[in-house]
């Protein structure tokens, strides 16, 4: 083997030894950079979702009561450190207050009527959307003594009657079943909300009271309930939105989301009220 030979062996291992070196080197460095952009995007994804905290205002339809504080705990159980604190009411005042101005983070209507109060004030932050649905029912005292069997039922001028005032919700609804049979009531009173409608049957202070079946329900064996074909007529849609002062957003965001997820909807059909 001749010199010239023997040096151009030597010189194409030295370039054999660089090659693998320089290859090792890349997919070390393409390692460490695929790592680091994993942890990166680890560290992004965990930072677009911080832990929810703080305290979540929802002002919501009196109907809503019993079925959003059961929610409420249910919240706060699967976000410790979060707290929902609720403000129940006639419809028509909650929205009057928020477009007043006072602090909220939700408002769950119970009608896209009372709903647009604040909708056209431009005080939502998100759409309104239907989460429930509710129908009307007769409450009567227990075991309806007065044999309360129909709408027309309760014109009989030696029953007291009361109803829900008009501008609300409930009243509305009552109304529009009322004008559709063509019948006329005059109640011994309109109530601000459908609690306290309900509450005066309760009390034993009226006999009857126009109401929607979730409150009847949660009455228990306090009155009983009587059903009538015209409430068909007079569904109430219940919308809910995200509010454009929110004090507390992303938590409220995680509520409006939990009342529409398939827990918060099966609370609020045990509670008797319709899927949207």
């Amino acid at each position: 083997m001749t010199r010239s030979t023997r040096r151009t062996r030597r010189m194409l291992q030295v370039t054999g030894v660089g090659a693998v070196a320089l290859l090792t080197l890349s997919a070390c460095s393409s390692s460490d950079s695929d790592s680091g952009s994993t942890k990166s995007d680890s560290s992004a994804s965990s930072a677009s979702s911080p832990k929810l905290s703080g305290t979540v205002t929802v002002f919501a339809a009196a109907s809503l009561k019993e079925s959003f504080t059961t929610l409420g705990k249910q919240f706060e159980k699967a976000h410790p450190g979060t707290h929902v604190t609720f403000s129940f009411g006639g419809s028509d005042t909650l929205a009057a207050q928020i477009t007043g101005g006072a602090p909220a983070d939700v408002f769950a209507s119970a009608s896209p009527k009372t709903m647009k109060i604040v909708t056209d004030k431009k005080d939502n932050a998100t759409a309104p959307a239907t989460f429930v649905r509710n129908q009307l029912e007769i409450a009567t005292l227990p075991g309806n003594p007065d044999k309360v069997s129909s709408l027309k039922a309760l014109t009989n001028k030696d029953l007291k009657v009361v109803l829900c005032d008009k501008t609300v919700p409930c009243g509305a609804a009552a109304q529009k079943a009322l004008d559709a049979s063509k019948l006329k009531l005059t109640p011994v009173s309109y109530e601000e909300d459908v609690k306290a409608a309900l509450n005066k049957v309760v009390l034993k202070e009226a006999d009857a009271a126009v109401v929607y079946k979730t409150d009847v329900k949660a009455a228990g064996d306090k009155v009983e309930g009587v059903d009538f074909p015209e409430s068909a007529d007079a569904i109430n849609d219940y919308p809910i939105a995200l509010l454009k002062n929110a004090p507390n957003a992303e938590a409220a965001k995680a509520f409006i989301a939990f009342v529409q997820s398939d827990a918060g909807q099966t609370v609020l059909n045990e509670a008797g009220f319709l899927k949207p």
